[in-house]
């Protein structure tokens, strides 16, 4: 059974997908040919391990999650030793263990621990996923922060990319988690830097080969606002045909999966219905150009 059948199945029988999309006639051709390399991706902001309801249940994630059957997942809102809320675990290096995946976390905070000796306390974004990370790095982007007095806008960390290698393909992978705030000041900035780092990935020079880059993410924003729109010019939004948040009858889609124009198709995207945080997740079936 082929990956795309195998993994649109799993979501039939999760109830997450209601009808197994036929993906697109040149795709189909482009794969069979060993033209294309197919990669399952999904985003997922998981409220520090809360569900809808409140309460903190990483059975639950970890089984939804394992239910998407992604090979790459990106993670927001994730709490490491953070505190009371999260149990004070390690949520991203659990959830790896539990899905037998790679982790890659990205700390937007990290503060020195309540007791000597006991880890930071760290919040952020992560990475997992099932095949080899050859290289992490956690940049920097413009952040209003929520744990200073009076805070201005200033560079911070927890933008997180990593390499993975895909039957041989190098694929940089982005995950983010924009501000909340309705003024979309501070999203402006940040999406200039997410433009600005992710160029400095790709070769320069006419005819050269594109590099394959996902961002993965909880925008905060509609797909129409005027922030986000300068994203749309070198990415594709997959575009899932659904919202995603609340996640208990959701009114807006602010979780992305978003591609690369030349080097990465889209052969279809959902979005999963579940309570286990309070956002829905996305998720999405690529082809990697060769």
């Amino acid at each position: 059974m082929s990956l795309r059948r195998r993994t649109v199945e799993v979501l039939v029988a999760a109830g997450l997908l209601g009808t197994a999309l036929a993906p697109p006639a040149a795709a189909a051709a482009g794969e069979g040919q060993g033209r294309a390399v197919p990669l399952r991706v999904a985003t997922y902001n998981i409220h520090a391990g809360a569900g809808m309801d409140n309460v903190f249940d990483l059975d639950r994630q970890a089984a939804e999650l394992r239910s998407l059957d992604a090979d790459v997942i990106g993670l927001q809102e994730v709490d490491v030793h953070w505190g009371t809320r999260s149990e004070w675990r390690d949520l991203a290096g659990e959830l790896a263990e539990r899905l037998d995946m790679r982790v890659s976390f990205a700390p937007v905070y990290s503060l020195d621990p309540q007791t000597p000796g006991a880890p930071r306390r760290e919040f952020g974004v992560a990475v997992l996923s099932r095949y080899r990370i050859v290289s992490a790095e956690n940049h920097e982007i413009t952040r209003l922060s929520t744990q200073v007095p009076d805070p201005v806008p200033a560079p911070a960390p927890g933008f997180g990319e990593v390499v993975v290698r895909v039957k041989g393909l190098p694929v940089h992978v982005y995950v983010t988690h924009l501000d909340y705030r309705a003024d979309p000041s501070v999203r402006n900035a940040q999406v200039a830097d997410t433009r600005r780092i992710m160029a400095e990935d790709r070769e320069p020079g006419a005819g050269r080969r594109q590099v394959r880059q996902i961002l993965l993410g909880d925008f905060n924003a509609a797909p129409a606002a005027p922030e986000l729109a300068p994203l749309w010019q070198e990415l594709t939004d997959v575009e899932p045909g659904g919202p995603t948040y609340p996640a208990q009858d959701p009114v807006q889609r602010i979780d992305y999966v978003a591609v690369s124009k030349d080097s990465v198709r889209v052969r279809d995207a959902a979005v999963a219905e579940t309570l286990a945080s309070d956002h829905r997740p996305v998720v999405a079936d690529l082809l990697l150009r060769r």
